[in-house]
């Protein structure tokens, strides 16, 4: 069929609070302990010595990051575990005639639920809401709640998870007559510009006789349009209604209306359920892609992990409403939930903001991480979860295709596809990349970025309307720079040209000297657009933008994101995925205003890279770019025209551009349309941080969530210019009436706790605090504080300590804050130097300050200041030694089963350790993300033993399947005779496992799996 049309009536749930239907916040005052004891669960149990929280709560996120961690590099290195939360709260008389659901919208995973020691049941699926009917073991006064929550077996996702209670809970109180949960769904069989049909279904439960059913419409200004009020003769009522002129809802006009439904008694009001939605027509077609309200439009996404950003899996909605309107703000139109539905807050943002979803579930049908859910539980509840997610979701206004899967095959597609569409008729159902042949719409993940792909499909008269869900694959780490193209994998076959920018590098710090690196990955990524696995964004903006057949993608991704470390960037100490528009802080890379300057039409302007290279020769050319949608734009550099260059529209065009040899001073960019100017943009060289700049973002408390903060913090220099390689520690001290949520930069590397620390470094000049208001939050403050200046002593020897105090709500009278300082690795609050001007200090100086306040210290501050401290700054030979490698995955850093033991005990193996089986049986397993196509691919292992006559022959076996037996010959040693055995394995495209497995004796040390 090579045209699909669908046309149908969405709507956002919300719920109205009257005397008949009770919606009480139940996020408040929760008990949590990180242990497992059945006694828990028990009605009365002493809890005393338990934290006390209020959720959405994340305790892995709250834990950190450890070596070691649980959830491994997939993860980010954080643990799992099993934890229980308890709960006491008050049940009036009245209420036990009433039926009492409690609704969670998310736990993860493996919950369990007790009311008054009594079990209600399981729910494995750590991303789906559920709740539960408690009427009947509720009683007068206090009642308690327990629940379980177990992350024992991990790694059970591919990425980072939370774990707990990480969204909002409810305790909804109905009379025993009322709509079913999840029971109303509106159709629209037909939509014009002059009219539309609309169809609402409901199902009641409880006794209908003598009772009413009232539906009413109203307008996006609250005005009534029609009603219809009828007696109950069926517990299934359907009615249907005929809207004149419909405003449809798009991404720029999300025009949402409003439905009332009432059950009724006379004139007594039963039940009542008010119900937002929105008008749309959508159509999908093999020639010309994607159709929304008869408009041709390229669907402009990005992908996004529940968990990307500066919270874990614990979002509030008025931080993730920041979250998705900076997303927003770049100019998308879509977004992909990856890979798995998120609370239903997500969806009632994007249909007020304007985004189209994709609404996934499923990472996988069967095992992909080791202990996922495909693995735990999919066999026996998928049919149970996909009911709840399609009748949660169904009426969203932005949700515009299901999508059942990503990268995964099964001979159940066909059925997970039937079963979805006797639920949800109205829409069509795709995947990323699982069972193309069974779904609607074919969706490609990274297989579709490639050149030889987008050739192939120019050269085929297209079956299916076809969705990018998972392309570009791009990396940038704000505020670095490389003018030499780096590829994830080294350059695959059948990719697009991406040249280098520079004939030679001119750019050398690092965050990790190379001598140190475990991999060629870990290094950093470039801002220009030109660290990718297989195509720039740029060049993958023109693909979709220029094939008509193409419907559009899906970026990965939107955020970075905690977990996936070791998959591009190499594991430990790299923790979070760098491949976001934003960071994990939410500060805008560069790569955030090259999409806004291609999707969005308010002029804009954004200059890269920053102009403050204090070791970089005078006269070094540099590639000087510039985001805008303007007509043209002019350079200057120290007030000197370098001409003007236009935007274009071939990928390499899309920037303007200019050959610039350095000199200190201002670099300066205009904008112009019709000749006019519009926008300008400057940098000016800084010099060593002296200042401490602070700016408070307020996010509105709404629905059950108080008030957020977002406090930014920048170094800037004596002229007020940011220092863009700032990395000195920021110290807060929080005051009043407000939580701290996280303190997040952005710094792929950086060890220090989010969460339990009271400082965190500057990471290329920015850092950010995000604090949550406390219920009835009257007054808060912060004191932030900061020993400021050049880390390696470079560009100035010269050091300030700046302090201040900050209002963040309510008005303070604040007392003045005293510094003493020392640099003599005295005690300052013995023996401090008071604070009045900047000072200078020598090489290896560790300079240590504290902050007082009446007489009370507030904060201790520590900063040590040398050539070998902070960013590495290295030459063009620094990285010589990763020159035509391949990619190396560490041994000590894969799966470990038997005797299988990481070790340190020998010399010269790479990264952290190597594989020591101890004279027992086990295996080792690697994993391997192939984003090439699926092929055969030459590997080594790199491993030592010194049993002469011995072969240690080892099974080897690629995803799961046996493919042949290993041998390996001594080497010579047991300490430093490292050798390789090679041989040929075929991976799919995707994801793919690697397994060594001993077969009776033993095993050599093994280091390193490598893929040339």
């Amino acid at each position: 069929m090579n045209k699909l049309l669908l046309t149908f009536f969405l709507l956002a749930y919300t719920v109205i609070f009257n005397a008949q239907r009770i919606e009480t916040n139940f996020n408040n005052n929760w008990n949590f302990i990180p242990e497992d004891n059945p006694s828990f669960s028990k009605e009365i149990y002493d809890v005393s010595s338990w934290k006390n929280l209020n959720v959405p709560h994340d305790w892995s996120f709250e834990k950190g990051v450890r070596k070691g961690g649980d959830q491994g590099q997939g993860g980010g290195y954080h643990d799992g575990g099993i934890g229980w939360y308890r709960k006491q709260f008050n049940i009036k008389k009245e209420s036990l005639s009433k039926i009492t659901y409690i609704n969670f919208d998310g736990v993860y995973m493996n919950s369990e639920v007790w009311v008054n020691g009594n079990h209600l049941g399981k729910r494995p699926y750590g991303y789906i809401s559920f709740k539960y009917d408690i009427s009947k073991y509720l009683k007068e006064g206090k009642n308690t709640i327990a629940v379980r929550v177990d992350n024992s077996l991990e790694p059970s996702a591919r990425w980072y998870h939370p774990c707990g209670i990480y969204a909002q809970v409810k305790l909804i109180e109905v009379n025993p007559t009322h709509f079913k949960p999840n029971s109303i769904f509106i159709k629209t069989p037909t939509i014009s510009k002059e009219k539309a049909k609309v169809t609402i279904d409901a199902k009641i439960n409880g006794k209908i006789k003598d009772l009413k059913y009232e539906v009413k419409l109203f307008s996006s200004d609250g005005k009534e349009i029609t009603k219809k009020c009828e007696k109950l003769k069926t517990a299934n009522p359907t009615y249907q209604f005929e809207v004149k002129n419909p405003q449809l809802w798009s991404p720029e006009t999300p025009v949402l209306y409003k439905v009332v439904t009432q059950i009724l008694e006379g004139k007594k009001v039963i039940d009542e359920i008010e119900t937002r939605f929105g008008f749309k027509t959508v159509k999908w077609e093999t020639k010309t892609g994607f159709w929304l309200n008869g408009e041709n439009v390229k669907l402009k996404g990005v992908c996004e992990h529940w968990e990307g950003g500066p919270v874990g899996g614990a979002w509030t909605k008025p931080l993730l409403r920041w979250k998705l309107q900076s997303l927003k703000d770049m100019g998308i139109n879509a977004i992909r939930p990856s890979h798995n539905p998120t609370p239903p807050m997500f969806y009632d943002i994007c249909d007020e903001i304007g985004l189209l979803v994709m609404d996934e579930i499923f990472d996988g049908w069967h095992k992909k991480a080791p202990q996922d859910y495909g693995k735990q539980a999919f066999d026996v509840w998928w049919q149970r979860d996909v009911t709840e997610w399609i009748t949660r979701d169904r009426n969203h206004a932005s949700i515009f295709v299901w999508s059942l899967g990503n990268e995964t095959h099964s001979p159940i597609g066909p059925e997970l596809v039937k079963f979805g569409k006797k639920i949800d008729p109205t829409r069509l159902f795709t995947s990323g990349a699982g069972n193309p042949e069974d779904m609607d719409i074919l969706g490609v993940n990274g297989g579709s970025e490639t050149k030889s792909f987008i050739d192939g499909m120019n050269g085929k008269t297209l079956e299916k309307a076809f969705i990018s869900t998972e392309a570009p694959h791009t990396w940038q780490t704000r505020g670095y720079y490389r003018t030499q193209t780096w590829w994830r994998d080294n350059e695959l076959p059948g990719t697009y040209e991406l040249p280098n920018l520079t004939e030679k590098e001119i750019f050398f710090y690092e965050g990790i000297n190379p001598k140190n690196w475990r991999n060629r990955k870990q290094s950093f990524n470039s801002s220009y657009d030109n660290a990718t696995v297989r195509v720039s964004a740029r060049k993958y903006w023109e693909v979709m933008r220029d094939n008509p057949w193409h419907s559009g993608h899906f970026r990965w991704t939107g955020f970075d994101y905690y977990g996936e470390a070791g998959l591009v960037h190499g594991g430990l100490p790299f923790n979070l995925f760098m491949g976001g528009a934003l960071d994990v802080a939410g500060f805008k890379k560069d790569l955030f205003y090259f999409y806004k300057s291609q999707w969005t039409k308010k002029p804009m302007i954004h200059m890269l890279p920053h102009w403050s290279h204090p070791r970089m020769k005078k006269g070094t050319v540099i590639p000087v770019w510039v985001y805008s949608n303007a007509d043209e734009v002019e350079l200057f550099l120290n007030g000197k025209s370098l001409g003007k260059d236009k935007p274009g529209t071939i990928w390499n065009q899309m920037q303007c551009e200019w050959m610039v040899p350095y000199q200190e001073g201002k670099l300066e960019a205009v904008a112009y349309i019709d000749g006019k100017e519009v926008k300008r943009t400057s940098f000016a060289t800084s010099k060593q941080p002296s200042k401490l700049k602070t700016s408070i973002q307020k996010l509105d408390a709404e629905d059950s969530f108080t008030t957020s903060y977002i406090i930014t913090s920048e170094s800037l220099d004596e002229n007020n210019n940011l220092y863009p390689y700032g990395e000195n520690k920021v110290y807060y001290n929080i005051i009043g009436d407000v939580k701290t949520i996280s303190m997040e930069n952005g710094n792929p590397i950086d060890p220090t706790s989010r969460t339990k620390s009271d400082f965190r470094a500057l990471f290329f000049g920015k850092n950010r605090l995000f604090l949550r208001a406390l219920p009835n939050a009257k007054k808060a403050s912060i004191i932030t504080a900061s020993i400021l200046g050049d880390k390696a002593l470079f560009t100035s020897k010269k050091i300030t300590i700046d302090a201040k105090q900050i209002s963040v709500l309510g008005n303070s009278n604040f007392n003045e804050l005293t510094i003493l300082y020392a640099t003599n690795g005295e005690n300052p609050e013995t023996n401090g130097i008071t604070y009045k001007n900047a000072f200078e200090v020598s090489e290896g100086t560790i300079v240590k300050a504290i902050v007082k306040q009446n007489d009370k210290i507030v904060l201790r501050l520590e900063e040590k200041f040398g050539k070998d401290e902070g960013l590495f700054w290295g030459d063009a030979n620094s990285k010589d030694m990763w020159i035509g490698r391949g990619v190396n995955i560490s041994a000590e850093e894969g799966i470990l089963k038997g005797s299988a033991t990481a070790s340190t005990k020998a010399r010269r193996f790479k990264g952290s350790g190597f594989v020591d089986f101890k004279g027992g049986e086990g295996s080792v397993e690697f994993y391997q993300e192939n984003d090439g196509e699926g092929g055969d691919y030459s590997i080594r292992f790199r491993y030592m033993h010194n049993n002469v006559g011995k072969l240690h022959p080892l099974k080897l076996y690629v995803n799961d399947e046996y493919i042949r037996t290993l041998e390996f010959k001594a080497t010579g040693g047991w300490e430093k005779s490292w050798k390789f055995v090679p041989t040929i394995i075929r991976l799919k495209a995707g994801a793919n496992s690697i397994r060594l497995e001993t077969t009776g004796q033993s095993g050599p040390f093994i280091d390193e799996l490598f893929i040339d």
